[in-house]
């Protein structure tokens, strides 16, 4: 017989004995796993698949810049020839020279600038304030309001362009940049971006400032702005390239051709001239925005992603 004592050791003994491990199951979520993607061939294909995307989306992108440029370079004759050519058979910048004239593209240029500028100072006034009340001021329904203005970007432009129309004719500020400058002033979009920026500034800052005796206004002023210049600069972007490219209102309330913006300009002379002016006006008109968005690219992105994580 067994002792008592023999089969508690053997117990002891058997509790004593770790179990082996059971194997990890590795589960991919990815159509490719990643030992696939590491082979020889799986890398290839990723790489050509990369490579084409990029170049696919590339050429969709630029290629109306280019036929744009190269359509100014043409004669009339070869940029209506059928099948089109791909690059002109005799470049030529004579169109540019004819635009700037036929166009007086440097009177539509001047008010496009001032109606931008004028819009952009109004424009940040009345965002500024709403998201600074929002986010430090906290008003009583704060989140409703918010809500009722991002609501009001799920609205189409069109659906409002009549009321808004009646009441620019009522208030008699046709032909007068102000018809321009006000319906743009509050931008619930600017505002969201503002709030959520604001919103990520230490309540330490505020609190410190408010003990040396600053106002909301100081405070606004001296503490919130200066650290705010990222997204000031995207929010300034968008609403000068947003004024520069309108259009359709522009249309409606600038009726003399004294004061017509530059996209309004082309579209009512365009059938007067030749294809290849037309081009070249085109191209002239877009290069103020080309340029503000090479000068200003590397702060869009850095605006758009401030105040998105919390430390």
């Amino acid at each position: 017989m067994i002792s008592v004592g023999a089969r508690a050791g053997e117990a002891r003994g058997r509790r004593g004995r770790k179990r082996p491990p059971k194997p990890i199951e590795v589960q991919f979520r990815t159509i490719i796993s990643p030992h696939q993607l590491n082979s020889t061939w799986g890398r290839r294909i990723y790489w050509l698949v990369l490579v084409g995307v990029i170049v696919l989306f590339t050429l969709a992108f630029v290629f109306p810049l280019y036929w744009m440029v190269t359509g100014a370079m043409k004669t009339p004759d070869e940029l209506a020839q059928m099948p089109p050519t791909l690059f002109p058979a005799d470049p030529t910048f004579e169109a540019f020279f004819e635009a700037w004239d036929l166009f007086d593209i440097g009177t539509l240029l001047g008010n496009t600038v001032y109606y931008s500028l004028g819009g952009w100072i109004i424009c940040m006034a009345v965002d500024v304030s709403a998201a600074y009340a929002l986010s430090k001021l906290r008003p009583m329904f704060g989140n409703v309001i918010l809500g009722m203005m991002l609501a009001t970007l799920m609205i189409p432009a069109m659906v409002v362009l009549i009321p808004l129309y009646v009441t620019v004719v009522d208030l008699g500020l046709l032909n007068s940049p102000w018809a321009l400058w006000l319906p743009a002033a509050a931008n619930g979009f600017n505002i969201f971006l503002l709030k959520r920026f604001f919103d990520s500034i230490p309540r330490e800052l505020i609190e410190a400032a408010q003990i040396d005796g600053a106002g909301p206004v100081k405070i606004l002023w001296s503490v919130v702005l200066p650290i705010s210049r990222p997204i000031l600069g995207v929010v300034s972007i968008f609403t000068i390239v947003t004024s520069f490219k309108d259009f359709v209102w522009p249309l409606l309330v600038m009726t003399d051709s004294d004061k017509m913006t530059i996209s309004v300009g082309l579209s009512q002379t365009a059938g007067a001239v030749t294809q290849n002016q037309v081009m070249g006006g085109l191209l002239i008109s877009s290069i103020p925005m080309v340029i503000v968005f090479f000068i200003f690219q590397r702060h869009i992105m850095a605006g758009l992603t401030a105040g998105s994580i919390k430390g």
